[in-house]
């Protein structure tokens, strides 16, 4: 058994946690739009075509934000085609996943399913194959109260009142050879700038994400921040980052320690960020828009070039074990651990294309592992961040180096405060000490874990609840402390709150 300690004290402030870092992602990718969030037919579908089920799950989530339409699809994307009657809209070939696009849900529908599971839109405009003019068109359709050609537009197809849509993300990943559309920072950054000043000419109170790099892994990482920054800093209030994980080459240990790379990825893309304000004067500070992250198993994904053109085809459809959902569980500690900068995160995606949630057509749908550890974390991680500091043994990785086996972080909140831990070690269980002299009237606890004996189990159609959180014995809280223990491979959430 290991041992290890860590001290929670209201004094290790490090920020607010902002309600969007618990954000989701939808792209018209593969079954995310079209058997997931919509199935006109199905059994359990509303008036509109969207799965009940589907919603009843996201709403379970905490989902507060959510980006749309893409990823990769809205570089190619014209958003006209998904406005006016549903009969007369055009049918047209996605490039960037080569797949047929009825254009069955657009911008008015995907909003009358956000505001149905309560949560805001993320808007990605196409800075690919267009530009300045489709952008403020947008806006203006989305957010003008009326009087417009656009506004009018959006109130004769229904919605009398604006959307109101806050964030918008200015393209994505254009750092990418892959992106249709890509270009070179010097010429995203000019474009960005000028698309970004148009929109907020038409409504000044949005807010906007410059997209940064599409992996830490990319040459150009770190000179296309600075780049970029250098020609938005003063349109821009986000940098964009994209980071996805998966295990390599039976590696488990590394890929445990996943969060220690976004953990660095993170530090860098701040110490950028705050480098171009120094070097250009600039009073605001950027923050961070962490708009893509999962496990992904990319290297069993044959690529969208490989791909011929279908209707509604099953892509990057992973099935997440025990084992992923711990990451999953690490890496919104990471995230929740730079609070005080990561403002905005979507996890990618919501449902069947690397989802927390999985869908059978006209059948049922369901949590995968994953969904636990993050729809936990939403319920019960608002509130300020604490530092922890733990004081763990260590283990060695391949990729990472000596790694510490446990990893944690604090928020606390009027309630109490909450512990998020994972125990990296595969066969050992962790007997967790935390000292809470600070906070004496903490005195009941509770400790619900997501491990197995099987590290490999997974949720299915057949069997959608073999993984699911367990409610541990409660540790015994003594008003100077805590012990708990954490097993093998898992993920865990304590709870400290005062005697009712």
């Amino acid at each position: 058994m290991h041992f290890a300690s860590l001290t929670v004290d209201p004094a290790f402030r490090v920020g607010e946690v902002d309600p969007r870092l618990y954000g989701s992602f939808v792209e018209h990718l593969g079954r995310c739009v079209y058997e997931g969030i919509h199935e006109p037919g199905h059994p359990d579908a509303d008036q509109h075509g969207f799965r009940r089920d589907v919603a009843a799950l996201t709403r379970e989530l905490g989902v507060p934000i959510v980006r749309y339409p893409g990823g990769n699809f809205v570089s190619g994307y014209h958003w006209e085609d998904g406005i006016g009657p549903v009969a007369e809209r055009p049918t047209r070939i996605d490039l960037a996943w080569r797949t047929i696009e009825p254009n069955q849900v657009g911008v008015d529908e995907f909003q009358r399913w956000a505001d149905s599971v309560g949560a805001a839109t993320m808007m990605a405009v196409n800075l690919g194959t267009r530009g300045i003019d489709a952008a403020r068109g947008l806006v203006e359709y989305c957010n003008h109260p009326s009087g417009t050609s656009w506004s009018d537009r959006r109130r004769a197809n229904g919605a009398a009142d604006p959307y109101a849509i806050k964030v918008w993300c200015l393209g994505n990943e254009m750092d990418g050879p892959w992106q249709i559309g890509h270009k070179t920072a010097v010429d995203y950054g000019r474009l960005a700038a000028e698309t970004g000043k148009a929109m907020r000419l038409v409504d000044p109170s949005i807010e906007l994400v410059a997209c940064g790099s599409s992996s830490r892994a990319m040459p150009t990482f770190g000179s296309w921040e600075a780049t970029v920054l250098a020609e938005t800093y003063e349109v821009a209030d986000y940098v964009s980052m994209h980071a996805y994980y998966q295990e390599r080459d039976g590696d488990r240990d590394s890929f445990l320690a996943s969060a220690v790379d976004m953990d660095a990825f993170i530090d860098a893309v701040v110490a950028t960020a705050d480098h171009v304000r120094a070097v250009g004067r600039h009073r605001k500070r950027i923050n961070i828009s962490f708009d893509e992250w999962n496990v992904w198993y990319q290297s069993r994904f044959a690529g969208e070039r490989n791909l011929s053109i279908q209707r509604t085809p099953r892509l990057i459809e992973d099935v997440y074990s025990v084992t992923d959902a711990v990451v999953v569980g690490n890496l919104l500690i990471s995230l929740l651990r730079h609070a005080d900068r990561v403002k905005i995160a979507c996890q990618a995606q919501l449902v069947n294309v690397i989802g927390l949630i999985m869908t059978e057509p006209g059948g049922p749908a369901w949590r995968q592992s994953s969904y636990h550890p993050f729809a936990l974390t939403s319920r019960h991680g608002r509130g300020t961040v604490l530092r922890v500091e733990p004081n763990s043994p260590v283990y060695e990785t391949a990729i990472h180096g000596p790694v510490p086996v446990l990893d944690a972080v604090a928020v606390q909140s009027p309630d109490g405060v909450v512990l998020f831990a994972v125990n990296r070690d595969q066969r050992q269980e962790l007997t967790l000490d935390v000292d809470l002299r600070a906070l004496p009237s903490l005195t009941v606890a509770d400790h619900v874990a997501l491990f197995d004996d099987d590290p490999d189990a997974v949720n299915d159609a057949t069997d959608p609840d073999r993984v699911t959180p367990r409610r541990l014995d409660p540790p015994k809280v003594d008003g100077a402390g805590v012990q708990a223990v954490l097993p093998p491979l898992s993920w865990n959430m304590i709870r400290l709150t005062t005697a009712p």
